[in-house]
């Protein structure tokens, strides 16, 4: 069993999307600016508040999610271990008794029509000027 990334915990960037900085959100426009000890600050509240909640909602939440979301995915890996993957077999198995009595028909019937059409225009020539 592979252990836990502590150190990169999105190797797979399955959240890029969700990576958000202060200037990504916050931003003055040229010519309107306010004092930078605000700016700065502002800053640090964006900060402080993104990473607090995220932490609060992460320590209260984050277990229980994390339980659900792997008994969520240990009945979907038991539905197909056990459930689509023997009846994919069976359908299998089944289409294949459907292909051969298609296969029989096809010849039986239409393998003597084609054949005589075959004979038939077999000996027609075309000639080119």
């Amino acid at each position: 069993m592979d252990g836990v990334d502590l150190v990169n915990r999105d190797p797979n960037e399955l959240n890029s999307h969700i990576k958000v900085n202060f200037e990504d959100v916050l931003g003055e426009p040229e010519g309107i600016r306010s004092f930078d000890c605000i700016w700065r600050s502002s800053f640090a509240c964006f900060n402080c508040g993104k990473n607090c909640i995220y932490k609060l909602m992460t320590t209260f939440c984050g277990l229980c999610i994390a339980l659900a979301w792997g008994c969520e995915f240990g009945c979907l890996a038991c539905q197909h271990v056990w459930c689509y993957t023997p009846y994919m077999r069976e359908f299998a198995i089944g289409c294949g008794y459907c292909q051969k009595c298609f296969g029989t028909v096809i010849n039986c019937c239409l393998s003597p029509i084609c054949e005589a059409c075959g004979m038939c225009f077999s000996k027609i020539h075309v000639h080119n000027k």
